[in-house]
């Protein structure tokens, strides 16, 4: 496997289009060591509420399929996301909700990087391998990107996520199933 480019999922919290999430999200990809190819999940924002009566009736929706396929196929995946009252936003807890409940469990011995505490106990929950350190929060986001642009222009918060991409790829070299 350390000869093969690791394919990473990127999944954004943020539904909003002028998100510093987003744009950082966007920005990963340049900024990977050569051995990770980044790609953008498939959206979730149009997943209807879980409820348990509608996976009965109808089973899952289309694009809960499409977005745990994406997530199944990954060697690794990074979540990017806003933290709104100290929590995740509910649009991110959805989807995870939704893809929780499938038998064939996307996110199992996934090795996965992401932002605050609640959001690792949701994923500790569909049995994720937590990437730890180092961590990345982009604080005064509207100072470090470009107001026009969205690009990320910070050298210090370039540095670190350049270090948290190198170092998560050893991590999923090193735990990954697919070995």
């Amino acid at each position: 496997m350390a000869d093969r480019q690791l394919d990473v999922l990127v999944i954004c919290g943020s539904l909003r289009k002028g998100s510093y999430n987003a744009a950082l999200a966007r920005t990963l990809p340049a900024l990977a060591p050569a051995g990770m190819k980044l790609r953008p999940a498939p959206p979730f924002e149009t997943f209807p509420i879980y409820n348990f009566d509608i996976q009965n009736s109808s089973g899952f929706p289309a694009d809960v399929n499409t977005w745990a396929d994406a997530i199944r196929s990954a060697d690794g995946v990074i979540i990017v996301s806003p933290e709104y009252n100290w929590s995740i936003p509910g649009g991110l807890k959805n989807a995870i909700d939704w893809v929780s409940r499938m038998k064939e469990q996307p996110f199992k011995d996934k090795p996965v990087a992401r932002m605050q505490y609640h959001l690792r106990q949701s994923l500790t929950s569909v049995d994720v391998i937590l990437f730890g350190r180092p961590e990345v929060i982009v604080t005064f986001a509207p100072q470090k990107f470009d107001e026009k642009t969205l690009e990320l222009k910070d050298e210090t918060a370039i540095g670190m996520i350049k270090q948290q991409l190198a170092e998560f790829e050893k991590f999923i070299r090193r735990v990954s199933p697919k070995e």
